[in-house]
């Protein structure tokens, strides 16, 4: 039974950020860090200096000569069953690290001398490079080291979500970037099937198909060295009925064969190559789809409806609330995530329905930074379950709250308007008085988005919210 199922949530996967796992055994995704290093939230970019602090501290102990002091930091690198994620069949153990498996890998990593000569420079550098280790082991060495990000991200879903906690339980240990070493406290724990569970945002896993050392080998190693040798004209070069010359991979397997030892020889000649892969191999967020098998458009079609049987007025305002987060968290993922319910601002004395972070590398959300020159690394969105005209208090409520730190962007839901074109004129108001920019959404936009949506083609979604924008700054 899914954590949505025990908690009795009423939503899909696709209505929520985290992945919906079963507690009662793995599910077959991991933590990958260079997918979490190439992402620009907020959330992933505190994570991945977490990661990176950890292994620096392993690079400058071992360069120092203090192997032992650098060993000893392993110790809390564990087979992680909290998340539930990994290649397990059946209740979750896990193929990643092991009691054992940590000496085994600090001393393949001593042997590999891929620290002492600069090929490592990451943690997930590993993965090419050191003998028996694969991406479980990466995973479950990403999971350990960034535990407290993802504590934190556990608490704030599960406020979001009204999903009850256990105080006072332990942590586990994490790593400190603030004081380089590992760390333990008291926290708020999410307890499911008897076991403390942490939740991982669905827009940081990946199948990790991507930074490996078969595609390193197959699509950069194996093509740089056809280039050579057809600059050196060698005895492999051969051609075809047309005149142009080729190499097959077959050719230069034999002698340059698929091992991490060779992977190791060559990257230290030619660094350039590695460099290359890691600019070039990008992973895009999983789909809802990929991650649970769910029918996307059934699932906006009863949202659409659904949204429709709900009153106006302040009896029904949660039941709006809650619904409209199912529905923006389907309409903005993968641009928008990690919401956060009723964030506090300005040391506690204002409040914003939902923030989101925004992870968007392109689209209307992107463009809003990138071509309007808008600050908006968070998202603000305020619901109004009202059932007259949202007016200047609730355009001053929501804009009031932009900085330029954090965000002057935001998003008004209701439930319609009366009079759209005086609301627009306000929007455009402010905006021009560079209080910043806020997007009025209705039921109507909200089933017209839900209507047209695609999970793999976002081209409606974006013309749509850009021509609402359009009105406001052209």
């Amino acid at each position: 039974m899914k954590i949505s199922e025990l908690f009795g949530l009423n939503k899909t996967q696709a209505e929520l950020d985290f992945v919906d796992i079963d507690p009662t055994m793995d599910t077959p995704l991991f933590l990958d860090p260079h997918f979490l290093g190439k992402r620009v939230d907020k959330w992933s970019i505190d994570a991945t200096l977490t990661l990176k602090s950890f292994f620096q501290e392993i690079i400058d102990l071992i360069r120092d000569g203090k192997t032992s002091l650098a060993q000893s930091l392993f110790d809390h690198l564990h087979e992680p069953n909290s998340t539930c994620l990994g290649l397990s069949v059946g209740k979750p153990r896990g193929n990643g690290v092991g009691d054992g498996d940590t000496a085994k890998f600090f001393f393949s990593l001593l042997k590999s001398r891929a620290i002492q000569t600069g090929l490592v420079q990451d943690l997930q550098d590993n993965i090419l490079f050191v003998d028996n280790f694969g991406k479980d082991k990466l995973s479950d060495m990403t999971t350990n080291i960034i535990t407290k990000h993802l504590l934190d991200y556990t608490v704030s879903q599960c406020t979001l979500h009204n999903i009850p906690l256990v105080s006072n339980l332990s942590s586990g240990y994490y790593w400190s970037r603030q004081h380089s070493e590992w760390e333990i406290a008291p926290i708020q724990r999410l307890i499911a099937t008897d076991k403390a569970i942490m939740l991982i945002p669905k827009g940081i896993v990946s199948f990790s198909e991507s930074y490996t050392p078969q595609k390193y080998y197959n699509h950069f190693v194996l093509n740089f060295l056809q280039n050579e040798q057809l600059k050196l004209n060698s005895a492999l070069v051969q051609k075809r009925k047309s005149g142009k010359r080729f190499v097959t991979k077959q050719s230069i397997k034999v002698d340059n064969p698929n091992s991490k030892e060779f992977l190791r020889k060559f990257t230290s000649k030619h660094p350039d190559v590695l460099k290359d892969f890691k600019q070039k191999t990008n992973s895009v967020p999983l789909q809802n789809s990929q991650i649970s098998d769910i029918n996307y458009k059934t699932i906006a079609n009863k949202l659409a409806t659904d949204l429709t049987k709900i009153t106006s007025g302040n009896h029904t305002a949660g039941k709006f609330h809650n619904h409209v987060l199912g529905i923006l968290e389907l309409l903005f993922y993968p641009d928008l995530i990690n919401p956060v319910k009723e964030q506090e601002i300005n040391q506690g004395r204002k409040r914003i329905d939902i923030t989101f972070d925004n992870g968007s590398t392109s689209g209307i959300f992107f463009n809003l930074s990138n071509h309007f020159q808008l600050p908006c690394g968070y998202i603000y969105v305020e619901c109004k379950n009202y059932s007259t005209d949202v007016a200047n208090p609730e355009l001053d409520q929501l804009s009031g709250r932009f900085s330029v730190n954090h965000g002057k962007v935001g998003i008004l839901v209701c439930r319609s308007f009366d009079d759209r074109a005086l609301f627009i004129n306000r929007c455009r108001d402010t905006y021009s008085a560079g209080r910043g920019l806020v997007i009025p959404l209705t039921d109507q936009d909200l089933v017209n988005l839900l209507d047209n949506i695609h999970e793999e083609n976002r081209t409606f979604f974006n013309n749509y919210l850009n021509n609402i924008v359009k009105e406001i700054v052209l």
